[in-house]
C-alpha cells in the first residue's frame, strides 16, 4: 500500500503489517531502517492502485531508538505523498566506527528506525495535523503535511468563505470597469468578458491550490 523513499537510500518496500487480521485487512503498518547514513527528511506515499477507505488518512509516526513514536504528518485519497522533514538524533563517528566493527563481526545490531502508518479516521488525524503545526510555529497546515481539512475543521466560515470570492472578484474587475455615459458621469460597467476572464483564471487557481481562499491573507488578485 504504501512506500517511503529517504535520499541517498533505495526506496522502502519491505512494508510489514503490524496487525494482520485473518480477513487481511490490516490497519496498521511499519517500516525498519537505518538510523545512518544520517537523513533530515523523507518521502511516504502511496503505491498505484491504493484508495484508503471513505473518511479516514493515514496517520504517519517515527520512532527513534530509545523513544516513543511520535505523529508527524498524514497522506489521504487527496493528498497520497508527503515530504516530511524530521530530525533524528545525531550519532558520533565512535559509534559509527562501532556499528560498522559490528556489522563486519557478523553483529547484526544496528540502530534502528521505525516509521510506523495507521488509517485512522480523519476526525482523529485533523486535531493531531493541528497540533503539529502549532508545535511548528505556523497557524497554517502547509501543503506538504496536509490531510485536506473542512473550513469548519480550520476555523474558516462560509461567510468568510464567501467575502473572499466577492473580494477577489471585485478587485481584479475594478480595472476593467469603465463609464456607460462617454462623459464619465454614467454608472460604471465591466465588460462580460473581463468576468469570464476572472471565472477563468479563479477556477484554475482553485484547481492547483484549493486551500488558498482559507488562509488568513489569500492573494488579492486572484
Amino acid at each position: 500500500m504504501f512506500s517511503v523513499i529517504l535520499p541517498g537510500r533505495p526506496c522502502l518496500t519491505d512494508i510489514v503489517a503490524v496487525d494482520a487480521q485473518p480477513n487481511g485487512q490490516a490497519t496498521k503498518f511499519a517500516f525498519n531502517f537505518p538510523l545512518t547514513p544520517y537523513f533530515s527528511e523523507l518521502v511516504v506515499f502511496f503505491l498505484p492502485g491504493t484508495v484508503l477507505p471513505q473518511d479516514t488518512a493515514a496517520a504517519i509516526y517515527i520512532q527513534y531508538p530509545g523513544s516513543d513514536f511520535r505523529f508527524i504528518g498524514a497522506l489521504a485519497n487527496e493528498k497520497p505523498s508527503s515530504i516530511i522533514k524530521v530530525s533524528p538524533p545525531r550519532r558520533t563517528e565512535a559509534q559509527d566506527e562501532d556499528q560498522m566493527l559490528d556489522a563486519g563481526s557478523g553483529n547484526n545490531s544496528a540502530v534502528v528506525v521505525t516509521l510506523g502508518i495507521s488509517i485512522e479516521p480523519v476526525q482523529v488525524v485533523a486535531p493531531q495535523l493541528a497540533a503539529l503545526e502549532n508545535d511548528n510555529g505556523s497557524g497554517a497546515v502547509s501543503g506538504n503535511e496536509l490531510v485536506r481539512l473542512t473550513p469548519q475543521q480550520k476555523g474558516v466560515t462560509t461567510k468568510v468563505l464567501a467575502q473572499r470570492i466577492i473580494g477577489n472578484a471585485f478587485n481584479f474587475l475594478a480595472s476593467f470597469s469603465g463609464s456607460s455615459d462617454p462623459s464619465g458621469r454614467g454608472q460604471d460597467v465591466v465588460p462580460l468578458k473581463a468576468f469570464q476572464d476572472w471565472w477563468t483564471k479563479f477556477e484554475r487557481k482553485i484547481n492547483n491550490d484549493p486551500t488558498f481562499l482559507e488562509r488568513e491573507d489569500p492573494s488579492a488578485n486572484g
